[in-house]
Parts: C-alpha cells; structure tokens; sequence
C-alpha cells in the first residue's frame, strides 16, 4: 500500500520557471530535514488555487529557501503561493506498523520551524 512518507507543509513559491525542463527545485536543507530524494517523486498542493499535480525533485542551495516550480508546473503556481509537498512510499505490512512520516513546517521564508 502507499503512504505517507513526507511533508513539507506551507512552503512558499519563491519562483515559477517556466523556460526550465520540468521538476520542483527544493532547497536541500528541505530535502534533508524531510528525507525527500533528489529525483523522487512528489505531489505538491497549491493552497491559494486549488492546484494538485505531480513532478519530480531537483536540488536547490543549501539554507537558500528555495522552493521554485520549473517548466509546465511553473504555469500551475504564482510566486508567493503556499504549497504543499507531498511524497509518498509503499510500506508492506510489517513496514506500516511502525513507520513515521516525517513532518516539516516553515515558515514564509522556507525556514524550518
């Protein structure tokens, strides 16, 4: 079965590229705090629009707060908006009892809070 695997709830678009090839560029003190992959797989959840669609993971600077949506998604989202990144993995059941999705919340400026 596939579950929750991460989260990074309420980060802020700080870009929308529409000119770059496909794929979300995450900060990576994100990506380590999260556990989310470059390359993985993630849904992202645009809360000012309604937005639901998915993409892929590419590294961004280190503590830059970067959160920027490239090419078709960049058409999704506005700079400014609040998202949130989902990944998810599939658990078999021994997996699923014990498992725990990692949680992180920032705040406007991409900061872990």
């Amino acid at each position: 079965m596939e579950f929750l695997y991460a989260k990074i709830h309420r980060a802020t678009v700080t870009d929308a590229n529409l000119n770059y090839v496909g794929s979300i560029t995450i900060d990576k003190a994100l990506l380590e705090a999260s556990k989310i992959k470059v390359g993985q797989k993630v849904e992202i959840l645009d809360i000012n629009n309604g937005e639901r669609f998915s993409t892929y993971v590419i590294e961004g600077e280190k503590n830059s707060g970067t959160v920027c949506l490239n090419g078709a998604a960049a058409r999704k989202v506005q700079k400014g908006d609040k998202v949130i990144i989902v990944a998810y993995a599939i658990l078999n059941e021994e997996e699923q009892k014990t498992f725990k999705p990692e949680i992180i919340h920032v705040n406007d400026n991409n900061e872990i809070i």
